[in-house]
């Protein structure tokens, strides 16, 4: 199919040919009739007259938004470490376990919910402002915190937890929903960067895996950095717990800054360029064939426009008497035109993402993955201290939960990068780098190829073998052990945040992907409040049989295999569905594989 062409200029007697033709304009609205009577301009055209960005210019532009999304990646992941302080709020605050996980469950709630909205400006505004919502959000959440935490901590009227329920108790949830709003935007401002800058190249794995891996890295460095620097000096000089006020007001400082840096270096490079590309992708495959949208006519709103005899006044106010006035009037018309163009696309791609059956397949899978790493993630602090029953003795120092965040951290990170960069190397890729519609598309064809879903599927089922080793009781009494959970847990976590993303741009395409991944996204904060809420409710069951057999003195704090092992066992077997949905859509009936669709 041709590309969009010209409209006629006045001196032009042929009739412009509509842009995009589509059935499915319809389904997203009518046109207006502002659209309809919009000039139709090529891209080629398009890239001539608004001089676009030279190849050096566009190289230099996306790298140094590259190292800007590297920054606000290295740094958005603060919410990860949420285990290092989540047993102080015991200890400290007289929080039940079920409160501490209503605050971590808060915070996942809203690092995920808003995705499908802040994924959908991202895609509209550009990702610049969505990071200074996350400097915003930061500054206040963790100020909040810790002006909370230090007014509860200090007060001696909380020291029977009457008040965990109340305002405080409130004041601290609306802090995290504030962290999770923050780390969500930072995080999508920087991913959908990195995807649309460079995820139409072959390194489209290895491009998203960077700024995903950075985000895992995060946790671990902020981990190390306050168990080594923000940590209770006490008078005798020795090393106490989390200095939470302090590192609190660290981490709002920190994020609000770079939050405001990205402001401005998160660009997006010719990104009308990604948008024309687009279009033609869509004509080519027959998805937007049939609409009137964007027609090449001006006669609806212009008399006169196209005909032979022009009165002096319809050619002043036209532009053509005065060349200054063209050149502007052109101008305005081409931004127009791109912004219409732009929103058509983007919407045409959503829905066509949302009336994919194989998406909500891949998404419940991907939900069902998610939720129990989340899970574990958020609550490794109080699980280890379950492997040390205080009434026996232990040889050695303890492990500690600052530890390992860090191995989670360390293996999410290394594993992200390992597939993208394997996923690159080894995986099939097709030619288009836009939404794959139909099998028209082209292959590249390697040596050896294995599909990015062998990748996803391996990955998971070492998630499972990490949580089926922590539910068999193997690491009661032996925290020694736990790196075996933490680190296989770390891996399949990583893998699955990393590779999910890559596969929704290589099926979806990138020009919508923030929106895109923001509405699959959304389904791990359901995830991780379902089983952090399991794992609470076991562990408050043993806490409860703990104080009948103690004769009814109940403490905050439960010991055992009894504690945990139910809910992780129910996890790997979530795990291991999800593994069956995602092999379904791609495999199944009508699946990716069945309508040749390369992944």
């Amino acid at each position: 199919m041709a590309s969009p062409t010209l409209a006629p200029r006045p001196d032009q007697g042929s009739p412009s040919t509509p842009l995009l033709q589509s059935d499915s304009a319809s389904t997203i609205g009518p046109a207006s009739s502002r659209a309809s009577s919009i000039r139709s301009i090529s891209p080629s055209r398009r890239r001539h007259h608004n001089g676009r960005t030279s190849r050096a210019a566009a190289a230099s532009a996306r790298n140094l938004s590259f190292a800007s999304a590297l920054l606000s990646s290295l740094c958005a992941g603060s919410i990860t470490i949420f285990s290092m302080y989540g047993h102080i709020f015991q200890e400290r605050l007289h929080y039940t376990q079920f409160e501490v996980n209503g605050l971590s469950s808060a915070a996942s709630i809203a690092t995920y919910m808003p995705v499908p909205l802040l994924g959908y400006m991202c895609d509209r505004v550009g990702p610049g402002p969505l990071s200074f919502v996350s400097a915003l959000f930061f500054a206040a959440g963790y100020g909040l915190a810790a002006g909370v935490y230090k007014r509860e901590a200090e007060a001696p009227a909380l020291a029977d937890g009457e008040d965990t329920s109340g305002l405080a108790y409130w004041a601290m949830i609306a802090a995290f929903v504030f962290i999770g709003v923050g780390t969500c935007s930072m995080y999508m401002s920087a991913v959908a960067t990195c995807a649309k800058n460079f995820g139409r190249g072959k390194h489209r794995g290895l491009a998203l895996a960077v700024p995903i891996a950075a985000f895992g890295l995060s946790g671990m460095w902020q981990s190390q950095l306050g168990s080594r620097v923000f940590y209770e000096r006490f008078a005798d000089g020795t090393k106490g717990d989390l200095d939470v006020f302090h590192f609190f007001l660290f981490l709002g400082i920190l994020l609000f800054v770079v939050g405001c840096l990205g402001t401005f270096g998160l660009k997006i490079v010719n990104e009308e360029d990604l948008i024309d590309e687009a279009v033609e992708e869509l004509e080519r495959s027959g998805y937007l064939d049939g609409s009137t949208f964007l027609q090449g006519s001006r006669t609806a709103d212009r008399p006169g426009y196209g005909a032979i005899e022009q009165s002096p006044l319809d050619m002043e106010s036209a532009g053509i008497l005065d060349p200054h006035k063209a050149d502007d009037t052109d101008s305005e018309e081409e931004d127009d035109n791109a912004r219409i163009r732009k929103t058509w696309v983007l919407n045409a791609e959503t829905r066509r993402f949302l009336t994919d059956h194989t998406m909500w397949c891949f998404a419940l899978g991907f939900f069902l993955m998610i939720g129990p790493g989340e899970a574990f993630i958020n609550n490794l602090g109080t699980v280890i201290k379950t492997l040390y029953p205080p009434h026996l003795k232990f040889i050695g120092e303890p492990t500690n939960a600052a530890t390992h965040v860090s191995i989670v951290g360390i293996t999410s990170t290394l594993v992200r990068l390992l597939t993208g960069s394997l996923t690159d190397l080894l995986a099939p890729s097709p030619q288009a780098h836009h939404v794959q519609i139909t099998s028209s598309g082209t292959l590249e064809r390697k040596r050896f190829s294995l599909s990015r879903v062998s990748f996803l599927l391996f990955f998971a089922v070492t998630l499972s073998v990490g949580l089926a080793a922590l539910a068999s009781g193997w690491i009661q009494n032996h925290g020694e052990r736990f790196w075996v959970a933490s680190g296989l847990v770390g891996a399949g976590y990583g893998a699955v945040f990393s590779l999910t993303p890559i596969i929704i741009t290589v099926i979806w395409g990138v020009e919508n992907f923030a929106t895109n991944w923001g509405i699959v996204a959304m389904f791990p904060a359901l995830g991780a409040t379902f089983w952090g809420l399991v794992y609470s409710a076991v562990y408050q069951s043993g806490v409860e049989k703990a104080a009948l057999n103690q004769g009814g003195e109940e403490d905050q704090f439960c010991y055992g295999s009894e504690c945990y092992a139910s809910a992780f066992w129910a996890m790997a077997v979530s795990v291991w569905v999800a593994c069956g949905l995602v092999l379904w859509a791609w495999k199944g009936k009508n699946g990716w594989a069945q309508r040749g669709i390369v992944v």
